[in-house]
């Protein structure tokens, strides 16, 4: 297998654990991101051979190609969840312009109108039953994952996400005013499924941490107001994180957007133990370090727009003086700022890890 390191490091999910917690400088850089685009992962695997010892026909290629990505990359962690898990919704396809295009179109959700408008659709809808998902994939990792890496429980936490996604953004904006009864409706049943499904999660021993990702903002904002939030979604990351703490395990975050009004709801009440999604024109993760690095872990804040358009020199150099702000004292991993996208160019991504493992060398 070649290698695009110049660097080799070893994995070290407790030292990643660690750093988290904030227990002092760590040795080396570590590595977090949301997910890497199967195109990413697909590119990666035809280039460097990564997944060249997987029977693409077994049935638990899907995490063990996940392990294999990640080792390669450098992450410390595993993060998995339950699969098989539908939920209809409103969705509109539009072609893929990216390098590594998407086979079959990049897919949106309708912002005008999802599936839930009224109490009969309410009524109606299939509402997918978490005991029927397939954990499989995490039994399989709670068994089998090297014992030098941690296990994180994913594909969870979408309080707000699937509130905007069923209803239709614009349909939830008035529903808020002319039916907070239905709203209030929708949420207490999406809070329950998460409830029942992060307990499934925290039930295997080797879960360490529950990675929740659900947007509640945009640019300027909030999705919806930071009252709502307070309604409709944080108590259920707050009986989230709870559930984590309890357990012993900690309660990561991924939210996109200005969160400013609810960033003390999410540090003091929910009590989240990581914060990830930083985007430059936002809040750039160096100025978070210095606002509340202190209190919360934070992940990634290599900016995307910046990773699209940077040359490797730039992004070298990004890392180096967001490394020099963020990584004494612990709490921070290096990623992107949201995810591994595949309209990213992948050199530079790489260059990304690659000045991280170099990062402190004599």
């Amino acid at each position: 297998m070649n290698c695009p390191f110049q660097k080799a490091i070893r994995i070290d999910g407790e030292a990643l654990l660690r750093n988290l917690r904030r227990e002092g400088t760590p040795e080396r850089v570590h590595f977090l991101d949301l997910y890497l685009d199967w195109e990413v992962q697909a590119a990666l695997d035809e280039r460097y051979g990564v997944w060249e010892d997987i029977d693409p026909n077994d049935p638990l290629a899907g995490p063990k190609r996940h392990v294999a990505m990640q080792r390669f990359l450098g992450y410390d962690h595993a993060t998995w969840g339950l699969t098989g898990i539908d939920w209809p919704l409103n969705r509109e396809t539009a072609e893929d312009t990216a390098d590594l295009r998407r086979e079959g179109g990049r897919s949106f959700v309708n912002e005008h109108v999802g599936p839930i408008t009224d109490w009969e659709s309410f009524e109606r809808y299939p509402w997918p039953n978490p005991d029927d998902a397939d954990d499989s994939g995490l039994a399989y990792l709670s068994r089998e994952l090297p014992d030098d890496m941690v296990l994180v429980g994913g594909l969870c936490g979408h309080i707000a996400e699937n509130l905007t996604w069923l209803m239709g953004y614009e349909t939830l904006c008035y529903a808020l005013f002319d039916a907070p009864d239905l709203v209030q409706a929708i949420s207490d049943r999406l809070i329950e499924f998460e409830r029942r499904y992060v307990e499934r999660i925290l039930s295997f021993d080797r879960v360490q941490a529950v990675f929740a990702s659900d947007d509640m903002g945009f640019r300027t904002g909030t999705l919806i107001g930071p009252d709502d939030l307070r309604r409709y979604v944080l108590p259920g990351h707050r009986l989230l994180s709870r559930m984590a703490h309890d357990a012993g395990r900690q309660y990561w975050l991924h939210s996109c957007g200005k969160l400013d009004d609810i960033l003390p709801d999410l540090l003091d009440d929910v009590r989240i133990d990581a914060r990830h999604s930083f985007e430059d024109v936002i809040q750039p993760v160096t100025e978070a370090k210095r606002l509340h690095g202190d209190r919360v872990a934070l992940l990634g804040g290599i900016d995307m727009d910046f990773l699209c358009r940077a040359t490797e020199a730039q992004v070298r150099q990004r890392v180096r003086e967001t490394l020099d702000v963020c990584q004494p004292g612990g709490g921070y991993c290096l990623g992107t700022g949201n995810s591994v996208a595949n309209y990213l160019p992948l050199d530079n991504y790489l260059a990304m890890l690659d000045e991280g493992r170099l990062y402190g060398s004599a």
